[in-house]
């Protein structure tokens, strides 16, 4: 496993990370939860990314349980708050109440004093950026997290970011990022990368895609994740025939540069300076250990090349961002 420096922090994360959106918030049992937790130690990894609203503070839990009984030097730990976390519409967002309310509720369900990333996970256009600044600041100031980022933020909520804290407040940036969603490359990229705020990127596989298991033409497979009615939404933007069929192009691909297609797909992402890691689910510890061996493997610019051919105009450029997170920015009158 190779390791990358964090944005402007001084943290090192794992290339490869694990995360436990649709898994360990409730989609797989303890048992398996612990074993997929227990294989990225044994690979090396040391980032681990979950959120509170993931199983509505299940996915904490599960790993509060399970990482404290390891030394807390010896992993990165990562979550969110934004999401709505009871049946109250109004239990949700980044007002400073909200902010101080869930943190704690994070720490208590996580088992530990600090977080080492606390991320905004949307930008919520209901409070001004100030105040959004303001109540995720203090949480560094009072120990509760060491680090902050923010998730599917954009460029326009990026900067007026930087413009109210300054480019050092945040050191993490969480797009989704693969060969076939490549929107973050023309502006989210760039714009951090000049404020030294690495990418921290989800759904490098396309949320399975990339491992070229869904067949054009073909039923989904049963227990898979898009057989699941949460996954419409994705479902309509990554399921289409076209890019099913370039994914099957991209297979013979990866078999010429003797890598599998989730290898290969991987490594795409991480050839990139910006990326401190990629995020990566499981179920099973063979796929945690399968994901990590990605690390470390650089694609020549044939393969590159190769890859790009076979995608041809495929790669989608629309942002997944939720309704209210494409909305302007909002500023204290």
């Amino acid at each position: 496993m190779r390791y990358r420096k964090l944005g402007s922090s001084d943290l090192e994360v794992s290339e490869i990370s694990l995360g436990s959106w649709l898994t360990f918030s409730g989609g797989i049992e303890a048992e398996q939860t612990r074993a997929c937790t227990e294989a990225a130690f044994d690979a090396g990894i040391t980032l681990f990314d979950t959120a509170n609203v993931y199983g509505r503070g299940a996915s904490e839990t599960a790993w509060g349980e399970i990482l404290s009984k390891h030394p807390r030097s010896s992993y990165v730990l990562a979550t969110k708050v934004f999401g709505q976390m009871s049946d109250d519409p109004a239990d949700q967002g980044l007002s400073p109440e909200q902010v101080a309310k869930q943190i704690d509720a994070s720490l208590a369900r996580l088992q530990t004093d600090f977080v080492d990333l606390y991320q905004a996970h949307r930008f919520d256009v209901k409070v001004p950026i100030e105040d959004t600044v303001e109540a995720l600041a203090k949480v560094v100031e009072q120990g509760k997290a060491r680090y902050l980022g923010f998730s599917e933020w954009t460029p326009e909520q990026i900067q007026a970011a930087i413009d109210v804290a300054g480019p050092d407040l945040f050191v993490s940036s969480q797009p989704q990022y693969s060969m076939i969603w490549r929107s973050p490359e023309s502006e989210v990229f760039p714009l951090c990368a000049a404020n030294g705020i690495s990418q921290i990127v989800w759904s490098p596989l396309a949320q399975g895609v990339l491992t070229g298991k869904y067949k054009p033409g073909e039923p989904i497979p049963e227990g898979s994740r898009f057989a699941s009615d949460t996954m419409n939404v994705s479902k309509e933007q990554l399921m289409r025939e076209p890019i099913l069929q370039a994914v099957q192009r991209l297979i013979p691909v990866a078999e010429g540069a003797g890598l599998d297609l989730p290898t290969m797909a991987l490594a795409w992402v991480l050839r990139r300076s910006e990326l401190a890691s990629a995020i990566t689910g499981a179920s099973r510890p063979e796929q945690v250990h399968s994901n990590a061996a990605a690390s470390g493997v650089e694609l020549s610019d044939d393969v590159i090349s190769a890859i790009d051919n076979a995608l041809g105009d495929i790669p989608v450029t629309e942002t997944t961002l939720a309704p209210n997170a494409k909305a302007g920015v909002l500023h204290r009158a």
